[in-house]
């Protein structure tokens, strides 16, 4: 279930009214997850901006009594563990603020715009088109309601400058009912490009994980004056955009910094039974470029990496497929290297596996064009006006 973020209610809850309408169960025993809402949400194929291997952090929060900020960033999904208590009480993984009371006896409940909040900086700048808010084994201790809000900043901001009374935060997410144990997906319409992420918790409680999917919009000065760059790189604006295979993991993390650091931080397909088949993925370049080298990584793929691989290019949505490399051997858990015989103008790159098999970094090296910048320079001030 998708929740709507231009209305203040659950989509398709008859119940929106009922304040533990989304509660969940207790916790019953066995497999925590075996009753655990999750969602579908399209936007989970881009990018998780706030991915801390892209550098997100959270930066300031006005209450973790229970549980730490910093746990909603972590990669793997929430663990629940039913016998694990501290000196302050339940210890969750994930973030959880202490129950907010009223003003006094007589008015023991918080106030209607009592909440808690945390910022989140993106680790790469973005639009926005996706948050997913999971509140996995917070069951009956999640927010009533979450709302989202976005700024934009220049520089690295320090936690005093994005409280200032003078920034402006623009609502993404209204105030909007959560369900307890669950995924909670909110689609976002603004073309904005943000670098900062509010999640507050009307009036208190707990989430999980957060994730901010979307689209990377780096800042062309900064690309102008290194020259040469990774041209897939997220980080740059590199996108993934199709593949014949994900079953094991996402493709786009073979465009992520740095380096593999286990096996499944990386792209590897199910084994091809198919004769005369392959697998591929397809990317889209930062902007039109120059490409000059090539370095394909299959860190920690020891019997399962691509047996051979090709990378072909095209300027354009509808250009010529022209070859960058040939049929090539690739040695397991090896870092591979290649120049390129002439420099080619792309758009786009295709990698082929044959037969399958994965890979765990694909870097191109080059520069963007004039009309690549320029382009690039025109989506940043449109997100940025």
């Amino acid at each position: 279930m998708t929740l709507d973020a231009n209305t203040d209610t659950v989509a398709d809850d008859p119940h929106a009214d009922d304040p533990h309408a989304n509660d969940a169960a207790p916790y019953g025993g066995g497999d925590p997850y075996a009753d655990y809402r999750a969602g579908d949400f399209p936007f989970t194929e881009l990018v998780d901006l706030a991915d801390r291997r892209l550098g997100a952090g959270v930066v300031a929060a006005n209450d973790e009594f229970f549980a730490q900020r910093e746990n909603l960033l972590v990669r793997e999904r929430a663990v629940f563990d039913p016998e694990r208590f501290g000196h302050k009480g339940k210890i969750m993984d994930g973030w959880e603020t202490r129950r907010r009371r009223g003003a006094d006896a007589e008015h023991p409940f918080p106030a209607a715009d009592d909440h808690d909040w945390a910022i989140v900086r993106l680790g790469a700048p973005g639009v926005i088109r996706g948050i997913v808010v999971d509140t996995a084994h917070f069951r009956g201790n999640y927010p009533q309601r979450i709302s989202v809000q976005a700024a934009s900043f220049e520089g690295s901001p320090s936690p005093e400058r994005l409280l200032a009374d003078d920034v402006t935060w623009r609502e993404l997410v209204p105030p909007t009912p959560v369900r307890g144990h669950a995924a909670n997906g909110f689609a976002v319409t603004s073309d904005r490009r943000h670098t900062h992420l509010r999640l507050r918790l009307h009036p208190d409680g707990g989430v999980a994980r957060l994730r901010v999917h979307g689209e990377v919009v780096p800042d062309p000065a900064w690309l102008e004056l290194l020259g040469t760059i990774d041209l897939l790189s997220v980080l740059n604006g590199g996108t993934y955009e199709d593949a014949s295979d994900r079953f094991y993991s996402s493709p786009t993390q073979i465009i992520l910094p740095g380096t593999s650091r286990k096996m499944d931080d990386g792209w590897e397909n199910r084994r091809r039974r198919v004769r005369g088949t392959n697998d591929w993925v397809r990317f889209r370049l930062a902007g039109q470029a120059v490409v000059r080298a090539v370095e394909i990584d299959t860190a920690y793929l020891k019997g399962n990496s691509a047996g051979w691989i090709a990378l072909h290019g095209r300027d354009g949505e509808s250009g010529e497929w022209l070859e960058l490399i040939p049929r090539t051997r690739l040695q397991p858990d090896t870092p591979h290297r290649f120049v390129l015989p002439a420099p080619s103008v792309v758009t786009h790159v295709r990698l082929d596996a044959f037969p399958d098999g994965g890979v765990a970094r694909l870097r191109l090296h080059g520069s963007l064009t004039v009309a690549g910048m320029e382009g690039l320079r025109s989506r940043y001030e449109e997100g940025t006006a």
